[in-house]
């Protein structure tokens, strides 16, 4: 009887935690969420570089750095987590390790990595240790995704010099991770409904 007992509950176990990882791997491959490139090497846009960062809901972070001179386009996705082709349901769980993140291509001629990620700190809470304003959840987390050594160096002396102007920086430094390209809905999500971010605005806190 026992037995019967933990071999049913195997089963039910088995039917909630496999569709979890399978059916995210296969729906989220699709044309309208393709694999943006492999770890640490997003593609150029036309021989210009990329930048990636996660500071909350994409939806506002790709808006706001939509607005930047310099900027050819900004692109949501999820980024840092171990789920193969995630998409919004799986990570909204905050159980797949991704965040949303936002991928930055610029031209080097009008701006540079080291104000897009000056901007980066002052258009979201770098603070903040559970999400971002009334979004929680480890999707939400502030990081910098560096692609190598400079932009590493560059977040990381950035963090300091905000420690010593008095903030308790959360913000995490990780290197680039597999980028996946989030729906077409997630797109331009401000610019589409004609409305602006609800938790993120721009506050200058370099002097």
């Amino acid at each position: 009887m026992k037995f019967r007992i933990y071999l049913i509950a195997a089963v039910v176990a088995a039917l909630f935690v496999f569709p979890l990882v399978g059916a995210g791997q296969r729906e989220g491959y699709t044309e309208e969420n393709p694999i943006t490139n492999v770890p640490g090497s997003l593609s150029d846009f036309e021989g210009n570089p990329v930048a990636v960062f996660a500071g909350g809901c994409f939806w506002g972070v790709e808006y706001l750095f939509e607005q930047q001179p310099g900027v050819l386009d900004a692109v949501s996705g999820y980024t840092g987590g171990t789920m193969e082709f995630p998409t919004y349901r799986y990570v909204l769980t905050g159980k797949t390790g991704h965040v949303e993140a936002v991928a930055v291509w610029y031209d080097p001629k009008i701006t540079n990595y080291r104000e897009l990620a000056k901007f980066f700190f002052e258009i979201h809470d770098p603070t903040q240790t559970d999400g971002q304003g009334p979004d929680i959840g480890e999707q939400y987390l502030s990081v910098v995704f560096y692609g190598n050594d400079n932009e590493k160096a560059i977040a990381e002396e950035l963090i300091m010099i905000l420690e010593d102007l008095g903030y308790d920086i959360a913000t995490e430094v990780k290197p680039r991770d597999i980028f996946y390209r989030a729906e077409g809905y997630h797109q331009d999500y401000y610019e589409t409904f004609g409305s602006t971010p609800y938790c993120h605005v721009y506050t200058k806190r370099f002097l």
